[in-house]
């Protein structure tokens, strides 16, 4: 080794951001362990690389002892004092011990550790670059798909999509354009791993940042979003400017932007609801598209329950519960859907009158002047 060499390792310093100290202490570890390797020593070693020329050099190590038990590790005072007078006990005595044919081995050697430590330095890169960005949204090719995980290129590195972060409805192939969400990024010995998910409720979040500028800007603001990937998602918006729709800064031009989300989940159908503080129309939106007569709530069991018209029963509660399971996640409530017949069955004498007696919030939503313009739903377009 010789100039050259650190001149290479300089390059690469500028390249890779990989230090030539932290290099040359590598290197000189692994020309250690080779010296020992090769040449069967027992004995203390230490390995120089000289800064400025690039040489190297292997130094036999001996401490100074008043007895000698291993003439390999120890030597005596006196004679460490005849190599220099200015030994004393506990010193440590060093003789160059270089091979002659080290050179060859130590070439080798550190080459191996310069490549090893290049591949260290991009992945420590791509897991810096990657960790920095958990919950946001990537851009990739599928590469290959192996025992149902999808892999995904992402420049010089790729991310996992496993079966449970897949779409039900989705299908993919070598080739493929796609969107997903980071959810973890994971150190391992080979190198960072990269977790994906399309099913994620924050996927939903980022590809309405994308959409709308609003949301981005902050004029928007994103409050709850309850998802079930690949069928049916509700999200709740809100504005403090009086002068902005929130939602129809979501739904955009003729539904265009909510319509790009819609077809990047390849067609998943999208609520969107106002949201509003007060609790009773809030769950009352979050219902939609069903229309909501009276909502009764308990808001430190969060609890509500909501009244519908009889014919309003099954579009509220939705297939398989859907609608009323979305609103649950959406608003945070549990909520109990009953039709006014049902209501009339358990309360003769008016139910309205039993809320009062109650004493639960309580709103009446059939002039409470919420409207069409509150609720939206993707299909529509």
């Amino acid at each position: 080794m010789n100039t050259e060499f650190l001149d290479a390792l300089r390059e690469l310093e500028r390249e890779k951001g990989i230090a030539v100290d932290v290099l040359i202490d590598a290197i000189e570890a692994a020309l250690l362990s080779a010296y020992k390797r090769n040449f069967g020593s027992l004995q203390n070693a230490r390995v120089h690389i000289d800064r400025e020329t690039g040489d190297f050099k292997v130094y036999s190590q001996r401490t100074v002892t008043e007895e000698v038990q291993d003439d390999r590790l120890e030597i005596t005072l006196a004679d460490a004092q005849k190599i220099d007078p200015r030994f004393e006990l506990g010193d440590v005595v060093e003789n160059e011990v270089t091979p002659r044919n080290f050179g060859r081995i130590a070439a080798q050697t550190a080459k191996q550790v310069v490549v090893q430590r290049i591949r260290e330095a991009e992945r420590n890169i791509i897991y810096e670059t990657f960790s920095s960005r958990e919950s946001d949204i990537i851009t990739g090719v599928v590469q290959r798909i192996e025992q149902k995980n999808i892999y995904i290129e992402l420049g010089k590195t790729e991310a996992i999509l496993t079966p449970s972060e897949q779409m039900p409805n989705e299908t993919y192939k070598h080739g493929d354009r796609i969107k997903a969400y980071i959810v973890e990024v994971r150190k391992t010995t080979k190198g960072p791993q990269i977790y994906v998910s399309r099913t994620h409720p924050g996927l939903l979040k980022r590809l309405f940042e994308l959409e709308v500028p609003e949301l981005e800007e902050g004029i928007v603001e994103l409050k709850s979003v309850a998802r079930e990937a690949g069928a049916r998602s509700k999200i709740a918006v809100y504005s403090k400017d009086e002068n902005v729709d929130p939602v129809g800064a979501c739904v955009g031009p003729k539904g265009a932007r909510v319509q790009n989300i819609v077809n990047e989940l390849n067609g998943e159908k999208i609520d969107i609801i106002k949201w509003d503080p007060d609790a009773s129309k809030y769950v009352a939106s979050s219902l939609s598209p069903a229309k909501v007569v009276a909502v009764e709530i308990w808001e430190d069991e969060k609890v509500a329950r909501v009244v519908v018209p009889d014919y309003q029963l099954s579009l509220a509660i939705g297939k398989e519960g859907q609608n009323a399971r979305l609103a649950a996640k959406l608003t945070g409530c549990k909520i109990d859907i009953k039709s006014e017949s049902q209501m009339a069955a358990l309360y003769p004498e008016g139910y309205g009158e039993a809320y009062d007696e109650e004493s639960h919030a309580h709103n009446d939503l059939e002039d409470s002047g919420m409207s069409e313009l509150d609720l939206y739903q993707a299909e529509d377009f």
